[in-house]
């Protein structure tokens, strides 16, 4: 894509949990127009997922399985499941469902060899044990939110969270050749990234806990490497335009209005199309020259 010459070396996927859906659904829309088509991607949370769809053509085909699951789940908590063996919160296991189904060859071939997408997780300290690392982050996000509100937080890491970054490629290379393998282990990084007790369960990877990459930073533009110039940041929801900043290496778009959707809301099929329609209604009004 140019943009008056200067192209788009990277895009930047924030988190936002269903908010996510306005991402794909404003990318569908203004790559309508304009051919937007980055060298590198960084991702987080349900962001990443959106990121791993677009690149993988299956956008359309995530967004109906979800839909249908969506559809058939009558309550976000089931609390009848409390004492039996079936999960109190049917996030996660749609979550996987929707990740499994639409990871097979096709979609896999395409995410290795589409643009590098670093995948950001959220590694709480060693010294606590995991439920109270979580309590600890969480509150320390939550607090410093209704505070601060900042684009990007930084409690979390000064009580002792770290970023890491794990590159979707290379997942694919260490699976080569086996496509259930390859498709549960992508499942695995992007709940990874997403990992939000008690919602989802805890959970580990490459053997050790990890809890929801917004967590460290909802917005990993720190995670853009230097060579590239110019980054799209696609948000999840609105911030004043003194919090963006004016970064000439930066484009921030972010929803016209507040999204419909809740970010845990798996019981609104109508709700995800209306945050998906409002995506390719902000996206026709997109102007890939303004800066």
């Amino acid at each position: 894509m140019t943009d008056r010459g200067r192209p788009f070396d990277a895009f930047v996927f924030a988190g936002g949990g269903c908010r996510c859906f306005w991402q794909v659904g404003f990318l569908e829309s203004a790559g309508s127009r304009a051919t937007l088509v980055p060298r590198h991607i960084v991702a987080v949370s349900a962001g990443a997922t959106m990121a791993a769809m677009l690149v993988a053509g299956r956008v359309a085909r995530g967004r109906a399985r979800f839909a249908s699951l969506a559809a058939a789940n009558p309550r976000n908590v089931h609390l009848e499941n409390l004492l039996g063996p079936e999960p109190v919160f049917p996030h996660f296991g749609m979550y996987r469902d929707v990740l499994l189904d639409a990871f097979d060859d096709e979609a896999i071939a395409a995410l290795a060899a589409g643009p590098p997408l670093d995948v950001l997780l959220a590694r709480p300290p060693s010294r606590l044990p995991p439920a109270v690392s979580l309590l600890a982050g969480f509150a320390a996000y939550l607090l410093e939110r209704r505070l601060r509100d900042a684009v990007h937080p930084s409690w979390p890491r000064a009580i002792g969270y770290t970023p890491e970054l794990v590159r979707l490629q290379d997942v694919i290379a260490a699976h080569a050749g086996h496509t259930r393998a390859t498709a549960e282990a992508l499942a695995a990084l992007l709940l990874a990234s997403s990992c939000t007790p008690p919602v989802t369960p805890f959970l580990t990877y490459s053997g050790r806990p990890v809890f929801d990459g917004g967590l460290v930073d909802n917005v990993p533009v720190f995670a853009v490497p230097g060579h590239c110039e110019r980054t799209l940041v696609l948000l999840t929801r609105r911030y004043p335009a003194e919090q963006l900043g004016r970064d000439p290496r930066r484009r921030f778009v972010q929803p016209s209005r507040p999204i419909p959707i809740a970010k845990w809301d798996y019981t609104r099929p109508d709700l995800l199309q209306e945050t998906y329609d409002l995506g390719r209604r902000d996206g026709e009004r997109f102007e890939p020259g303004e800066t």
